[in-house]
């Protein structure tokens, strides 16, 4: 039987797809979600029961702060468990199930966005965009110079540059300090979010703070919306882009660089 509303009004594909997925998400099956201690690790708790990985392995981390932004993460859910709203978990999930068995493919693709990297493609006009660019991305090629030892070339427009062996090697000499699986999945997640080795580098080694490191990585997005407007579809796709990236930045917080030690 039909009400008179499904029977002559059109149904939204949209709505229709978002209610089925909602369906078929699981419920919460818990009342409170913890973190505790137990032997060398963090371990996500839920009633005081284990939590597991996708591929049952314990879902647990080796800092505090990573391991109470889960618990947080998981009490901050209805009655419904969405995905989509819990990133750091994902992120963790994807560390211990994928990232370490797999850590020297992930820094070998590191490297590889290194050799593209966003900040040495410049804008050869307009030239306040280009000003941006310079004022935003040169000092963080300045950090990894003094830091890292390491001099990107840069280019104007869309010719494409050709960083040197040497260069690429001593990125991949920093990215691998980073350890698996959790920060070094967390700096591959800022990379690929922002099309950047070099900014997620920097942000790991607290050079930039994570609103700078985002700030950096969507230069040419943000002035393209001052001066067209921002479009409400990509704004939305920011705003989940946006928390992938601060559950990473979380994440990444969790290894301190011996550069970083005071």
């Amino acid at each position: 039987m039909f009400g008179v509303r499904e029977a002559h009004e059109p149904s939204d594909p949209m709505k229709a797809a978002q209610s089925a997925r909602r369906s078929a998400l699981p419920r919460r099956f818990y009342r409170e979600a913890q973190a505790e201690w137990r032997g060398d690790h963090w371990h996500l708790l839920l009633d005081g029961k284990a939590a597991k990985t996708p591929r049952r392995l314990a879902l647990a981390v080796t800092e505090r702060a990573v391991a109470e932004a889960l618990a947080a993460e998981w009490n901050a859910q209805a009655d419904i468990l969405d995905p989509l709203h819990m990133p750091l978990t994902r992120l963790v999930n994807a560390a211990l199930d994928g990232v370490a068995d797999e850590a020297e493919a992930v820094r070998a693709d590191i490297v590889r966005y290194a050799g593209t990297d966003l900040i040495c493609y410049r804008a050869a006009s307009p030239a306040e965009l280009a000003e941006r660019q310079a004022r935003i991305w040169d000092p963080v090629l300045d950090w990894a110079e003094a830091a890292l030892g390491v001099r990107l070339k840069t280019a104007a427009g869309i010719i494409h540059v050709t960083q040197a062996d040497g260069e690429l090697a001593r990125i991949a000499a920093a990215v691998a300090n980073v350890p698996s699986p959790v920060p070094l999945a967390a700096l591959s997640t800022v990379t690929t979010l922002g099309g950047s080795a070099m900014i997620a580098l920097a942000l790991a080694h607290r050079a930039l703070s994570p609103e700078e490191a985002w700030a950096a990585a969507h230069v040419d997005e943000h002035y393209q919306a001052e001066v067209w407007g921002a479009d409400d579809e990509a704004v939305q796709r920011q705003q989940h882009r946006r928390r992938e990236f601060d559950a990473a930045a979380l994440a990444l917080a969790s290894w301190r660089p011996a550069s970083a030690q005071e």
